[in-house]
């Protein structure tokens, strides 16, 4: 056995017990009883220190050394694998499995204090998970940007500086175009009640019609929408309002886009580096596409206000133009999740700045809770209310995900330039999209982005779908051309 071969078995090994602590967390948002918190955190510690031991055995580095790779696709997967070893090497085990304990006990108290709207009973729990991502980016910076380590788990390439010089060219005409659309008139939003069993039943169909595939997955209920796994096993959750119904479809197909990805993969891929999405900038670049141009698109609103007539019978809409404005109402709400189009990139920077602050120690925990609320009310023009809708709204932090909220505009980013190329290679997009057939859209998702899995750059991968490179101007277009449309601008 060659040392290439001997390396790839070691691999595929550690990428099933890794898949195996990601169901381990899928149980925990989903299934997992309250009293079993603290007995998963050992859990989850455990496996992590087992895997941390399997990504930095020196046979590694050997094998590595020694691999001679035959085609690209080799060559890919020693570029991800040494890539793993490195940072994996400069982390001690013991913090590797103590940031695992903690992130695992952190998000149930994050989630009781969320619903008791206490902030003070998370605040001890996030000061630990901060110096642990803190020592964390130490290590693997060695010297440089403790931001900039621990976004490069999530984007690799990327860098704050980077992030904040695209947020500085993308805020101007975002707030230009909020103005403009929040002072034209509004429509009216949803009064209705849509029942849950209703609501799941349609959603199980949505995510069928975008290409979700059952026998590989399943849908559950979760505090925060979420997807989970890879190949021939990818999970999804969605919420539900019973007066929002669009909180429940658009989650479902938001998370179908990730989990399409995901599915989506070169099966030949399974259980090597080569078998994830490259980026959660490219995963969110599928969810959002999923979502937004393809889900809120006036061609699918139009096929979905029909659908819901004959789901849910009259609910106070009278023409599929009013329905599409109704879900693509802009507001300045508190949800990022909930957000519209043209406020969500909003949201995403204002996280950023925050978080950035918190890393470098220019933002003590403490005083997280009040530099939020001021922020929102700059950025947004509207006072927190309580603490659900304010700084415990999101699962990140108490994940111990910092240097993950800038990867959500740079999925938008790239979402937009594929649907500039997607528009170009399916000219008769919106006629499939108000029969609401998608398979066209999504097939050339796959083609195009989904099936190379790692295979390229996160960079690379958006630049040879569409022919150019990655740039922020298609979204912008996008929605100045969509929202001046919608509110006759």
């Amino acid at each position: 056995m060659s040392a290439y071969d001997e390396l790839m078995a070691f691999q595929r090994e550690t990428e099933a017990l890794a898949q195996i602590a990601g169901r381990l967390g899928w149980d925990q948002e989903t299934m997992m009883p309250r009293g079993a918190a603290e007995q998963r955190g050992e859990e989850m510690a455990a496996i992590e220190g087992v895997l941390h031991a399997r990504r930095t055995d020196p046979r590694l580095a050997d094998w590595l050394e020694e691999a001679e790779p035959e085609d690209d696709e080799a060559q890919a997967q020693l570029r991800l694998i040494r890539r793993s070893y490195d940072r994996a090497t400069k982390i001690p085990a013991e913090l590797a499995q103590a940031l695992a304990r903690v992130t695992s006990t952190a998000q149930g108290i994050w989630a009781e204090a969320r619903a008791a709207e206490n902030v003070a009973d998370f605040l001890p729990t996030l000061a630990e998970v901060i110096d642990l991502k803190r020592e964390e980016a130490a290590a693997l910076a060695q010297g440089g940007d403790l931001y900039d380590a621990l976004m490069d788990d999530y984007e690799p390439g990327a860098t704050a500086e980077i992030a904040a010089a695209m947020f500085d060219r993308m805020r101007p005409r975002l707030v230009r175009l909020r103005e403009a659309v929040l002072a034209a008139p509004a429509p009216a939003p949803l009064n209705h009640h849509f029942g849950e069993n209703a609501q799941l039943r349609f959603a199980r169909d949505l995510a069928a019609r975008f290409g979700y595939d059952f026998t590989r997955g399943r849908l559950d209920l979760a505090v925060h929408p979420f997807s989970s796994g890879s190949a021939n096993d990818v999970r999804i959750t969605t919420r539900v309002v019973e007066t929002d119904p669009f909180n429940c479809f658009y989650s479902t197909i938001h998370e179908v886009g990730h989990a399409c990805y995901e599915l989506g993969i070169d099966p030949d891929y399974l259980f090597t580096p080569l078998g994830a999405g490259v980026s959660m900038g490219v995963h969110e670049s599928q969810s959002r596409i999923y979502e937004n141009q393809l889900g809120r698109s006036p061609a699918f609103t139009g096929w979905m206000f029909r659908q819901m007539l004959d789901r849910f019978g009259d609910f106070g809409v009278t023409s599929p133009e009013d329905f599409a404005r109704i879900v693509n109402r802009v507001q300045p709400g508190f949800i990022r999740t909930e957000a519209d189009e043209v406020h969500y990139n909003l949201h995403v920077m204002m996280r950023f700045d925050l978080e950035r602050a918190l890393i470098r120690g220019d933002l003590q925990v403490g005083d997280l809770e009040a530099a939020w609320n001021d922020r929102f009310l700059a950025d947004f023009g509207v006072a927190v209310d309580r603490p659900a809708n304010g700084m415990l709204q999101d699962v990140h932090w108490s994940c111990g995900l910092f240097g993950y909220f800038p990867t959500y505009t740079m999925g938008n980013v790239y979402a937009g330039c594929l649907h500039q190329a997607l528009r170009a290679a399916v000219p008769d997009l919106d006629a499939q999209l108000a029969q609401g057939e998608l398979g066209a859209a999504t097939g050339w998702l796959r083609e195009n982005v989904q099936r190379h899995g790692g295979l390229y750059t996160p960079g690379a991968v958006i630049a040879k779908a569409c022919g150019f490179e990655p740039t922020e101007a298609p979204l912008l277009d996008y929605l100045d051309a969509k929202f001046g449309a919608l509110y006759g601008l």
